[in-house]
């Protein structure tokens, strides 16, 4: 007897028959890229990569941190963090109501999931970002949960990593959306003084005000294959130059080709990329931490003692001695009872 397997047309015609009677109405999905015809279930096996022409379809957040996080050790932050409407924006529906669909639609308060785990017991910060909340799109709960993530690195010296997927500033909230772009930029600036390592994972799409701050911030860029990456949309440069862009413009190859990534990663490579990476990363010397908010002040650790240590050591020893002296000098003109023995010094 002819056996079924899962790439044969007869499987699916036949897991078709077998689902017909079951609730779920989201048993198959058709690839973007070539059409064919996907079960969901084997899909989410592969990662969302399209069994036949290896297109990366969208993965949602918990799905990503699934596949690159270790088993239990992802702690959420802000998870109670929601939205609100401060313009009242009204177009075909409220605000409020779309917001309400989306939460609804995808179990997430925003879109966005922030928080700390291991990558193969390497702690670091993640924020992933979803697309289907509302395209993805920034709005100030997003920038405000990504702010909040960027400090808790700054504080603790931890690697960051941020995956995006965004159509944008989200125009629903007007100014307190674009405002996210400069405010998550500032903290990515304390943070990278720090000599801390940011990497951003660009994932389709990518576009509007997250590439135009925080996604082409990193120390390494990272895309996925064939991935849409750009800020204005293609139409719209097209119009403004009146000239036809190449057919694979905006694309994650095209950025390579012009040096805007470092890495083009099939997703199920990501993350022993990432494992590589840490590892050349984690034992780096004159890594530092720092409070928020503050100026940032060089903190003595181990690597900044051994740095004047061996300073102090090649010293002659008669200006060791002078410096020596200098600072007793300091320390009993500051002693209460000091009776001006030292004057002439």
């Amino acid at each position: 007897m002819y056996k079924l397997k899962r790439r044969d047309s007869l499987y699916y015609i036949y897991m078709i028959q077998y689902n017909k009677n079951m609730k779920n109405d989201r048993l198959w999905t058709r690839c973007d890229e070539c059409g064919t015809i996907l079960y969901i279930k084997h899909l989410k096996e592969n990662k969302r990569v399209c069994f036949s022409c290896g297109y990366h379809l969208q993965m949602n957040a918990i799905e990503r941190i699934e596949s690159l996080i270790d088993p239990n050790s992802f702690q959420e932050f802000d998870s109670s963090l929601s939205p609100n409407d401060p313009l009242k924006f009204n177009d075909k529906k409220l605000y409020k109501d779309r917001l309400k669909e989306a939460q609804k639609r995808t179990k997430l308060r925003d879109a966005i999931i922030t928080g700390v785990g291991c990558i193969d017991n390497i702690p670091i910060a993640l924020g992933v970002m979803d697309f289907s909340f509302m395209g993805g799109s920034m709005g100030s709960v997003v920038g405000e949960k990504i702010v909040r993530l960027i400090e808790y690195a700054t504080q603790k010296g931890l690697i960051l990593i941020l995956i995006c997927a965004s159509g944008g500033a989200r125009m629903q909230e007007g100014i307190f959306s674009l405002m996210q772009m400069a405010k998550i930029s500032s903290a990515l600036t304390l943070y990278q003084k720090l000599q801390s390592l940011y990497i951003s994972i660009l994932t389709s799409p990518t576009t509007g005000g997250v590439t135009a701050s925080f996604a082409m911030l990193g120390d390494l860029i990272f895309a996925e294959p064939n991935a849409l990456i750009g800020f204005a949309g293609r139409r719209v440069i097209e119009q403004t130059l009146q000239e036809k862009l190449p057919e694979n413009f905006q694309t994650s190859e095209y950025l390579l080709e012009h040096g805007l990534l470092d890495l083009i990663i099939p997703r199920s490579f990501l993350k022993q990329a990432l494992i590589e990476t840490l590892y050349l990363y984690k034992d780096a010397p004159f890594r530092r931490t720092c409070s928020i908010p503050s100026i940032h002040i060089p903190q003595l650790n181990i690597c900044y003692e051994e740095k004047i240590r061996r300073l102090y050591r090649n010293m002659e020893t008669s200006i060791r001695y002078s410096n020596i002296q200098k600072e007793l000098i300091i320390e009993l003109k500051n002693f209460k009872n000091y009776s001006g023995t030292f004057k002439n010094y």
